[in-house]
């Protein structure tokens, strides 16, 4: 399920089911579970591979109606949490193609 263009929902609600997976609740009543393993696995930024130590990944926050970790060091889009999909692969997520093209960049420097 996807958010229809022009909606706004904030998540109300996420518990902890083991491993990298959420179970979220947004304000529309909409509940979906996000598997973030593959997304941790494949992160090449420490800032974002960090949360592959499942304490810190168990860590996350509601803040404004958004899932964070940290001082917002990682958070994704709220339509890829709704549709349930974070996985890099699919191409719903940008967040990791940001932070590999920030890496890129970085080495290009040195």
């Amino acid at each position: 399920m996807s958010l229809s263009p022009g909606i706004a929902v904030d998540i109300v609600r996420a518990d902890y089911l083991g491993g990298y997976r959420l179970c979220l609740t947004f304000s529309d009543g909409h509940v979906t579970t996000v598997d973030f393993k593959s997304f941790l696995r494949a992160a090449l930024h420490p800032d974002i591979a960090k949360y592959c130590d499942e304490s810190l990944f168990r860590a996350f926050t509601l803040a404004y109606g958004n899932l964070v970790w940290g001082d917002h060091e990682l958070c994704f889009p709220i339509g890829d949490l709704y549709a349930g999909k974070v996985d890099h692969r699919d191409g719903t997520n940008d967040v990791l193609e940001v932070a590999e093209t920030h890496a890129a960049y970085i080495r290009e420097e040195k």
